[in-house]
């Protein structure tokens, strides 16, 4: 056989592969015909605002856009690719955020660009530029693979010129795409273009009364009502965002560029301007927003939302890229409760990955997280488990955790078992923070006591490496004899017993992992009434 029949298997399979990047993968492939764009590679975008810091949504982007361009390496067997994250840091300052030191700093600055703000942090030349490197050091937290694009550089530099002069000659054009969408007073002062007022250094919403592409030129009102000639070359203006979208497609040559639901329609203006101007607007995707847990709409400005901070103090970012891969175009809630679930099922899908066939293997969310190379952890638990684990021991040691989970298995430990480390840390902060507030244990009724006494008596005649199914199997016959026509009855009032909370793990695999020695203690101080709490 061939050295490369495992990667031209892989190909093979990428092109019938159901998983949403190689869906997004051959969109792309097909829109270029198969053929490598003159430019030397296909071109990914991701934007950013840089008038806030990056957050979860950021995070989601670049890591869905990342997961596309994997995939397409894949489908067109190595076509040279490239991701760019792009600061739109040009844009004028609106508003002074809440967020920030120095407010006063930036009061007389409102309407100029951002990277022509003063950085209240005091540690950049710029606020625009503070916030880039923020946003540069956080997809490098990640690993991510990706060129930073800053707009005032790409308008300073005239990498933008030959595009804003077309959208100068195709102005009218431009014009009458957007006005329909506009209220009656700015449709009749709407251009696309924004001039940056040499006065003011501010940038304008102005009216512009004359148009001379010979020249490069046009002029425009100020805040004075003054008319002002300027060039729109150089950094001279700055597009409006819906044709500044359109204007990046054609200059860059932008092949993929996903966006939020809210955006559907500026995507199609802007792919209406990118025409217009002789650009071709690239394959688009839509995704879905994150709700709260009451289904809302999550708004920074709200505070309803889950942070990237809150995310990685209980659970590793593998787990929020796991998140995102999975249904893109489905409304997701985005709340603490979803953290454990997404846990679990990341480390199911890793554990399964190496016994999977190569065309199921790029359908396994692993794959797509981990670049087809996810890390082997034999040993790792589940989320739930230990997080149970840690609730009855009432420890914030590792140490201590450790010591039950060798008791379970010997050859568990720190060092070839890491995830499972990570996990006993992220545990510890989840149960902190959320379980033991919450814990409310209740008394057993007497048909529970009754097989409380018999399942304490189950375990103390089973051997101690008694496996965690065979365990399961007797908590279901104890289940079964004191007549539980729903066993979930039965496990609830485990639950509420034992544990104090309303859901838990399987039983039988708690069992096992806490030792069954202790966890017929843990009956007993159940039945004599002892306050677990304690």
């Amino acid at each position: 056989m061939p050295s490369d029949a495992p990667a031209l298997h892989a190909k093979e399979a990428a092109h019938h592969s159901k998983a949403w990047p190689f869906v997004e993968a051959r969109n792309v492939l097909k829109r270029l015909n198969g053929k490598l764009p003159e430019k030397g590679y296909v071109l990914f975008e991701t934007g950013y605002g840089p008038s806030g810091l990056p957050h979860i949504g950021t995070f989601g982007e670049v890591a869905r856009t990342t997961m596309v361009m994997r995939a397409f390496q894949i489908l067109s067997d190595g076509m040279p690719t490239k991701l760019i994250a792009f600061s739109d840091d040009m844009d004028g300052l609106r508003k002074v955020p809440d967020n920030i030191p120095n407010k006063e700093l930036l009061v007389p600055h409102l309407g100029k660009p951002l990277t022509a703000v003063p950085d209240p942090f005091g540690t950049h030349p710029s606020f625009g530029e503070h916030n880039n490197n923020r946003l540069c050091e956080f997809l490098d937290q990640f690993g991510f693979d990706y060129e930073f694009r800053s707009a005032t550089k790409c308008y300073k530099e005239g990498i933008f010129d030959e595009t804003l002069l077309s959208i100068l000659r195709n102005h009218e054009e431009v014009c009458n795409i957007i006005r329909p969408t506009l209220g009656e007073e700015r449709r009749a002062t709407y251009s696309p273009l924004l001039p940056v007022d040499e006065e003011t250094g501010k940038v304008l919403l102005a009216k512009v009364v004359a148009t001379d592409p010979a020249a490069g030129t046009m002029v425009y009102l100020n805040e004075d009502g003054k008319e002002v000639e300027t060039k729109v070359t150089g950094g001279a203006v700055k597009c409006q965002w819906k044709a500044d979208w359109a204007m990046r497609w054609a200059a860059l040559g932008v092949n993929y560029e996903m966006a939020g639901k809210d955006l559907i329609e500026s995507q199609k203006l802007s792919a209406k301007i990118c025409r217009a101007i002789g650009g071709k607007p690239p394959v688009d995707f839509t995704y879905e927003l994150f709700l709260d847990d009451k289904g809302e709409k999550i708004s920074k400005s709200k505070g309803n939302g889950l942070s990237m901070e809150e995310w990685l103090r209980y659970a590793p970012p593998e787990t929020l890229s796991y998140f995102m891969f999975q249904k893109p175009k489905t409304a997701k809630r985005l709340h603490f409760d979803v953290i454990p679930k997404a846990v679990d099922e990341y480390i199911s899908h890793v554990q399964k990955f190496d016994s999977l066939d190569d065309a199921k293997k790029l359908d396994n969310p692993a794959w797509h997280i981990h670049n087809g190379h996810p890390p082997v952890d034999a040993h790792s638990l589940s989320f739930n488990i230990l997080l149970n684990l840690v609730s009855v021991l009432h420890t914030e040691d590792k140490g201590v955790i450790w010591h039950f989970i060798q008791r379970y298995n010997p050859d568990a430990n720190v060092e070839n078992s890491p995830m499972l480390d990570q996990l006993v840390g992220y545990a510890i902060n989840y149960y902190q923070d959320f379980v033991k507030p919450n814990k409310k244990f209740r008394a057993p009724t007497e048909a529970e006591r009754a097989a409380l006494q018999d399942l304490k008596a189950k375990l103390e005649t089973l051997a101690a490496d008694t496996s965690g199914e065979d365990v399961q199997t007797e908590v279901y016959t104890v289940g079964k004899e004191h007549n539980y026509e729903n066993l979930r009855d039965w496990f609830g009032a485990l639950y509420e017993t034992l544990l104090g909370q309303e859901t838990g793990p399987r039983m039988g695999s708690f069992f096992a992992l806490y030792g069954l020695d202790k966890s017929a203690e843990l009956i007993g101080k159940v039945l004599a009434g002892e306050d677990l709490n304690a």
